[in-house]
């Protein structure tokens, strides 16, 4: 039977307790339910009423493919609003084979305490003080976790960005080499895990239980035709799988859809010296490893050991993303040195998005020039020690970064960074950016399917016909998704396949040995949303927050395309 495991970090104990009112719900679905119900929403994120939650879905710790994610939620110090930040990694699948659904990180200790590590195993809970890894880098630090409590372990922990609670602050994994390359890095959860000095969060999974299932026979037909409708896809079977998530660099270029100059253009003309491909070739003739998955159980395996030019080691997480941030969005074409900022920013704790835009700010606002990849890097170093005041100003983000610098330039909403899809040339995933309770993130509502990929359906990426419907069904569809555990790539394979929605609703009623339909899917979805949508506005949130910064609505080259919804119209993107 899955438990919620709360910890109180100012009395550093641990209970059990049953999943009570949360009964039946996984991933993004409860830690939303959870802050709703348990957060005040009106709390400081960095103070003692604030909660951080991990859980995984309703299907992590099963062998159904591709659903080893973990959401973390919390009231977001970058945002004000609700957060739920999604990642991949170990943890959540050792997490659920010990019978936990959720970890609950609760009230704060004092400024001065120790930092702890907690530790999970099948014989019980342990909260240790660590002083020895207070303001160590996440490689360090995982490194001696993983020597003193076994290579089995997986790790959750933070750098000294979290620590020191900067507000763009990310929550490390470790991937299944023990590296601590897999983030939920967005809306600065790991200043919230800073605040509650918890440095680290250990769980071995050896003797643990398993999760049941209900209806072994069910489970395994429904997840042997979900592996065959993942693996048939071409881009699922074919190209993530081949390049990476990097292989949308010259995708996105030539769809005049890459931000490049702090969103000045629509295409970089170094797209091609930082490409999904361009990454393939250098590993291949380094060493490296071009294809491997985040987690057991993973089909797709869009991520890679990315090494320097002498075969070292520098990220196995080096996506589309992070390559765009410090790219094209700076006018930096050395891929080596994005992957050189992507490890530092791994090792720091900060997300990789927001650190991007930061750079980019700092560089329209002449603290380093444009296109400078080694002044780059020396600026996001700087985050590292708590007593330089620019690595401060940096390690806030991009927004902060703006006030401070007085750039008035800075493509954010809610306080949260954008992503590499101009909204202008992509409007389905702007309507998501603008409308989304989670500040601007792609990955709430991945237009892009049908804007450019054409997955799923044809919709005009530069026309508004279309997008707001667009992108409402996509936000339902992805936060049930993300309830379930399944990694959000597995939306291509099954916008095109017809029984795909039933094949994931087979498997939860298999597991559970309650029926699950369509309509039960599509219900998780939109009561996710009502709940984020329902702290928001307890929060102070309003329609004027859902729009864009006024600098979009100037035209974007080369299609030479504006952003122009109102605030009014884009409430129809919104459940209700």
């Amino acid at each position: 039977m899955a438990r919620l495991l709360r910890i109180d970090t100012k009395n550093r104990t641990s209970a059990f307790e049953d999943m009570g009112a949360y009964a039946g719900l996984g991933g993004r679905a409860l830690t939303s339910r959870l802050v709703l119900n348990e957060v005040p929403a009106l709390c400081h994120p960095l103070g003692a009423a604030n909660k951080l939650v991990a859980a995984g879905g309703i299907l992590t710790g099963t062998a159904a493919a591709n659903s080893g994610r973990i959401s973390l939620g919390a009231k977001s110090p970058l945002t004000g609003g609700i957060k739920e930040s999604n990642s991949g990694g170990l943890f959540a699948q050792k997490m659920a084979k010990l019978g936990i659904q959720a970890m609950v990180f609760e009230d704060k200790p004092a400024d001065d305490a120790a930092p702890v590590v907690v530790v999970v195993t099948a014989g019980g809970v342990s909260i240790v003080e660590a002083p020895e890894l207070a303001g160590l880098g996440t490689y360090a630090a995982s490194e001696k976790l993983l020597a003193k409590y076994g290579s089995r372990a997986a790790i959750m922990l933070i750098g000294p960005a979290g620590e020191t609670c900067r507000m763009a602050a990310s929550v490390q994994f470790t991937d299944p080499k023990g590296r601590p390359a897999r983030a939920a890095g967005r809306g600065g959860l790991g200043a919230v895990m800073g605040s509650k000095k918890i440095k680290a969060v250990v769980v071995n999974d050896t003797d643990a239980p398993g999760v049941p299932v209900a209806d072994k026979e069910a489970f395994k037909a429904a997840n042997k035709r979900w592996v065959e409708i993942l693996a048939k896809h071409p881009v699922t079977g074919q190209g993530l799988p081949g390049f990476g998530t990097s292989i949308l660099v010259n995708i996105i270029n030539e769809a005049g859809a890459l931000p490049t100059k702090n969103f000045r253009f629509g295409r970089f003309e170094h797209a091609a010296d930082i490409s999904g491909e361009k990454m393939v070739e250098l590993m291949n003739a380094r060493g490296g490893k071009p294809k491997e998955g985040c987690h057991p159980g993973c089909v797709i395996q869009c991520s890679q050991t990315f090494v320097d030019e002498a075969g070292g080691y520098l990220s196995s997480g080096l996506e589309y993303e992070t390559v765009w941030a410090f790219g094209a969005n700076c006018l930096i074409d050395d891929i080596d040195d994005i992957a050189r900022m992507d490890h530092a920013c791994d090792d720091l704790g900060l997300d990789t998005i927001d650190m991007g835009n930061a750079v980019a700010v700092a560089m329209d606002g002449g603290i380093i020039p444009w296109g400078d990849s080694k002044a780059a890097l020396a600026l996001l170093r700087r985050v590292g020690d708590p007593s330089d005041s620019l690595g401060r100003i940096m390690g806030n983000g991009a927004k902060f970064a703006g006030q401070a610098f007085g750039v008035t330039r800075v493509a954010e909403v809610k306080g949260q960074a954008l992503p590499a899809y101009d909204p202008r040339a992509v409007k389905g995933v702007g309507v998501t950016y603008a409308t989304t309770p989670m500040g601007a993130d792609h990955t709430a509502g991945y237009a892009v399917c049908q804007n450019i990929l054409k997955c799923g359906g044809d919709v005009n990426p530069l026309s508004n016909a279309g997008q707001l419907e667009l992108s409402k069904n996509l936000q339902i569809a992805t936060a049930a998704i993300d309830a379930v555990g399944f990694c959000l790539f597995v939306a291509f394979a099954v916008l095109d396949t017809a029984d795909a929605v039933q094949v994931m609703c087979d498997q939860i009623a298999a597991v559970t040995g309650v029926k699950f339909a369509p309509e039960d899917f599509l219900a998780l979805g939109v009561n996710t949303l009502k709940d984020e949508l329902a702290f928001n506005a307890k929060a102070g949130f309003t329609k004027e927050h859902d729009q864009l910064p006024e600098f979009f609505f100037e035209p974007v080259s080369p299609h030479n395309t504006t952003w122009d919804f109102t605030p009014e119209e884009l409430q129809a993107a919104k459940v209700s």
